[in-house]
């Protein structure tokens, strides 16, 4: 019926870039499906320190190829074609004049942090008196929660993914893929719990090892590390290949 918003799933995972810092790696974030998407741009602010009044988004698939912009604020965010691994790119004009194209950045780098705090007129003054992004504590610690709560939950799942188990992997628009449990920890410079995999095929991107430390060891392209959610263990016998028939 018109006017009807079917949302199909509680959450979604996505990856956050933004135009003021084009290079910087991707932040994975995860969002309800159904805040408005007012309310998504002001949950942004704690991500980009940008303004939820001048940001536009933009959703590219995970092959990052242009979707769609997402533009209603009334609208849920779950009513837009948005699923896990997708990217939304931010850009924000506030961030783009005041901090960028204009010569505070240029000139904060030529006064001390002191001389700099006492300026009225710069992006940090404006952000702590209109309480955005990393300067409003109650959505701040809303955030926190909220990760905190995330991290338990992950946690709680990597509990049972046991090292030398069968699984198999369900990444979001990928096909599944067979595999043993290598690895179950951490990695360094990544947030929370992650599951190392030895797959069946050479379907990985590593070989045990990320950024120059080793987690386990096994042939290159054979490894892989995932969230704890996209791992199933199970009864999963390596399958059989016949190569009989292959040229």
């Amino acid at each position: 019926m018109e006017g009807i918003q079917i949302i199909t799933q509680d959450y979604v995972n996505v990856h956050i870039t933004k135009s003021d810092s084009e290079d910087a790696a991707p932040v994975e974030r995860r969002f309800k499906k159904d805040i408005t998407v007012s309310e998504f741009k002001t949950k942004l602010e704690l991500v980009t320190g940008g303004s939820a009044t001048t940001m536009k988004l933009k959703l590219f698939d995970n092959k990052n190829n242009f979707v769609c912009d997402i533009a209603n604020d009334n609208a849920l965010l779950g009513s837009y074609p948005i699923d896990d691994g997708m990217r939304i790119h931010v850009i924000d004009n506030f961030i783009l004049v005041k901090d960028f194209t204009g010569s505070d950045s240029a000139e904060r780098f030529r006064l001390s942090e002191e001389e700099y705090e006492k300026k009225g007129d710069t992006l940090r003054s404006f952000l702590q008196r209109n309480k955005l992004g990393k300067y409003n504590e109650e959505e701040m610690n809303k955030l926190k929660e909220q990760q905190q709560k995330e991290l338990e939950e992950e946690a709680k799942l990597a509990a049972s993914v046991v090292v030398g188990a069968r699984c198999e992997v369900r990444a979001p628009q990928q096909p599944r893929r067979r595999a043993t449990v290598r690895y179950n920890g951490p990695l360094d410079g990544a947030r929370g719990v992650w599951i190392g995999v030895q797959y069946d095929e050479p379907l990985g991107k590593n070989d045990g090892q990320v950024n120059g430390k080793r987690y386990f060891t096994c042939p290159p392209k054979y490894g892989g590390f995932v969230k704890p959610a996209y791992v199933t263990v199970g009864d999963f016998p390596e399958e059989q290949f016949d190569l009989e028939d292959e040229i």
